[in-house]
């Protein structure tokens, strides 16, 4: 299976810490990518001290390294150091991809920016991910998941106009960043086997986040309405949203005709197409509380299993609301093979279940080859050959 992966044979230096550049690693890393995780000499990434359990934390295990850093390599070197320094640029030469998602110039500080590297190894692709990009009055101002979403405006429409402004309930920033990321530079990668050269690619968090709400930003861009927080309904259909089955939430997203009609006649209401209120979806909207009034009323006959295989099973977009743990044991999960068990880095008697990407290759799941690194764990595989200038 390693072989078939699309980014077999290319290796990526990863520099980064707690959550946006080692999710977009983890995901080249699935993808088949080398990582080289370079951390700090004793520290080591952020996320090490993070997670649920304080004993993992102690040990620099913690839940949140674990999750996104199965199958890394961990070579611990200090920038400022003269032996690590040149360890460091032996690595550069013949990597394909440096990721460092510090501070906009802080490597450049360090004597590692773009233009350095790039002499040194012109076919390099350098992906720096900020929260604010390299650029721009705000390139140098620290940010967090959290800040970015309350300067994004995503914060200003979670919730409703009562319970606004609200964090989303994961960091979804974090994420999306990362996400574009490693899209980019498999992007990069791909172009450089037409150009034969590296790129530098500048990744704003603030960016993507926007670019990655949709309908939130381009309503505003291109016909000048502001978003407003709406809750558990969408602003672009109805019915469409949670509703309340006989024993819980259920959510409902009959955005076509067809499909509001078909839930009509299932739910036992098919007068409901003819009433001027709901005929169309501009109607249906402008209507939206009635609606749902009336699809709630109904949907109280069954539960919120039987409402999903019934409208499901007929072509409706519906679903019950699950949560986390509920979710990840999903038969669809377990069919498809998303969640891996690997060992526990230095704890043989326990079992570490970490999640994929959701791709198959010709039908294969993407796994990592092996559990993420103690701390240091891979330094004499990088570092025994080189000595100080």
């Amino acid at each position: 299976m390693d072989d078939d992966r699309p980014l077999h044979g290319v290796r990526v230096l990863d520099l980064t810490n707690v959550l946006a550049g080692p999710y977009c690693g983890y995901q080249l890393m699935l993808l088949g990518a080398e990582i080289v995780k370079i951390e700090r000499p004793g520290d080591g990434d952020l996320a090490r001290s993070l997670g649920p359990e304080a004993e993992l934390n102690r040990t620099a295990l913690g839940a949140s390294f674990l999750a996104q850093n199965a199958g890394k390599k961990s070579v611990e070197l200090d920038l400022k150091d003269a032996h690590d320094r040149a360890v460091f640029e032996d690595l550069a030469r013949d990597a394909d991809v440096l990721l460092e998602n510090f501070r906009a110039g802080v490597l450049d500080r360090l004597g590692y920016g773009w233009a350095v590297l790039h002499r040194l190894n012109p076919r390099l692709i350098y992906c720096a991910i900020s929260g604010f990009g390299q650029t721009g009055p705000m390139r140098s101002a620290p940010a967090y998941d959290q800040i970015i979403q309350g300067l994004s405006g995503m914060m200003s429409v979670t919730g409703t106009p009562d319970t606004v402004p609200l964090r989303v309930g994961f960091p979804v920033c974090d994420t999306v960043g990362g996400l574009v990321a490693a899209m980019s530079i498999a992007a990069a990668l791909a172009g450089r086997t037409r150009t034969g050269k590296g790129v530098f690619l500048d990744v704003s968090m603030l960016e993507t986040s926007l670019s990655a709400m949709g309908w939130a930003t381009s309503n505003y861009l291109v016909s000048g309405v502001a978003p407003e927080p709406m809750g558990d309904q969408n602003a672009t259909a109805a019915p469409s949203g949670t509703f309340r089955a006989a024993d819980g939430p259920l959510n409902i997203s009959a955005n076509r005709q067809e499909q509001f009609e078909t839930l009509c006649r299932l739910i036992d209401r098919p007068d409901l197409p003819a009433d001027e209120r709901f005929a169309d979806r501009e109607a249906r909207k402008r209507n939206r509380a009635a609606l749902n009034e009336e699809i709630n009323t109904a949907l109280r006959r069954r539960t919120a299993f039987d409402w999903e295989r019934l409208l499901a099973g007929a072509g409706v977009p519906a679903a019950r609301i699950l949560t986390v743990a509920q979710a990840l044991e999903l038969d669809q999960l377990s069919e498809r093979g998303f969640v891996t068990d690997l060992p526990f880095p230095g704890q043989p008697r326990r079992t570490l279940r970490v999640a994929g990407n959701g791709v198959l290759v010709n039908g294969e799941p993407l796994r990592p080859p092996g559990p993420p690194p103690l701390l240091g764990e891979h330094n004499a595989e990088f570092t025994s050959e080189v000595t100080a200038p």
